[in-house]
């Protein structure tokens, strides 16, 4: 989950594996797979550095778990 802004100022988070591209149209949209759309503040890069950010942690979270299990 990645968490973004509405141009209204409103936080939420968006399930990242569910977005299927972001544009800026001159503003940022990001669609997702359910045919969604929303409008954010962020840049596309922004989005593209949150994805990578919750996917990085969540691969060390999991490597943790793994190496307690051993």
């Amino acid at each position: 989950m990645i968490k973004v802004k509405r141009l209204n100022g409103k936080e939420f988070v968006v399930n990242s594996d569910l977005i299927l591209y972001v544009e800026e149209t001159p503003d940022t949209v990001i669609t997702l797979t359910t045919g969604q759309k929303v409008v954010v503040v962020e840049t596309v890069d922004e989005i593209i550095d949150k994805v990578i950010n919750f996917k990085s942690r969540s691969i060390e979270c999991k490597r943790r778990v793994e190496e307690k299990e051993v």
